[in-house]
């Protein structure tokens, strides 16, 4: 934690914030929880932002151990139709999301020393719908950066089709064919018959069919 906030935190009263940074494709989206303007870093935060609007609630953070990577909502309150269709475009996907907390100095209106990250993700999910009152809300599933370890790449082989997403017109593996390679875990591969397969049988017959032409 930052000493000077830190050292913020020890009197017997403090100002605290909650501030969100959301870095949307063209736009920083840069909110706090309620209606104050706070500097922070040289970059200033507003309770209402004049294009994409208001924050209206973040989930609780929690830690726990389990198979998936934590996770957050964060819900919006856009000012218009327009910006609810913007900010819940597919594009989000993938947009970074920094969620903090801090202390603010009240005379100076700025952040005293460096707030403190509780959480860094991503947008994986924007979705459109309605509080209680009726008023139109986009919540974001936020995952956390993690996330991105739990993806299998199942489809990255040494194939040409494959090869060739990446490096469109390439050929180097257009004829490779014929490479599986079997793993042996805690035991010892078995012993070689001669008998090549595979890679190693191709390459040899098609030496064996070069030298018959010569």
């Amino acid at each position: 934690m930052d000493p000077v906030l830190k050292a913020a935190l020890a009197q017997p009263t403090v100002l605290l914030f909650g501030a969100v940074k959301t870095e949307l494709p063209g736009y920083t989206l840069r909110l706090v929880d309620g209606s104050a303007n706070i500097v922070i870093a040289g970059e200033t935060y507003v309770g209402k932002d004049d294009t994409f609007g208001t924050i209206a609630d973040i989930s609780q953070l929690t830690e726990e151990i389990g198979d998936s990577a934590p996770e957050i909502t964060l819900g919006l309150f856009p000012p218009d139709v327009s910006a609810a269709a913007v900010l819940s475009n597919p594009n989000m996907q993938g947009c970074v999301v920094t969620l903090m907390v801090g202390a603010v100095d009240p005379v100076s209106g700025s952040a005293m020393g460096t707030p403190e990250i509780l959480f860094l993700g991503e947008i994986d999910v924007p979705t459109i719908s309605l509080d209680q009152s009726g008023a139109r809300k986009i919540e974001y599933t936020v995952v956390s950066v993690f996330e991105r370890l739990f993806e299998v790449e199942e489809g990255q082989r040494a194939s040409n089709g494959w090869h060739q997403s990446i490096w469109s017109g390439e050929l180097g593996l257009e004829h490779m064919t014929g490479t599986d390679v079997n793993l042996y875990w805690g035991a010892r591969p078995p012993q070689s018959t001669g008998q090549k397969t595979g890679l190693a049988a191709a390459l040899a017959n098609a030496a064996a069919i070069r030298a018959s032409f010569q």
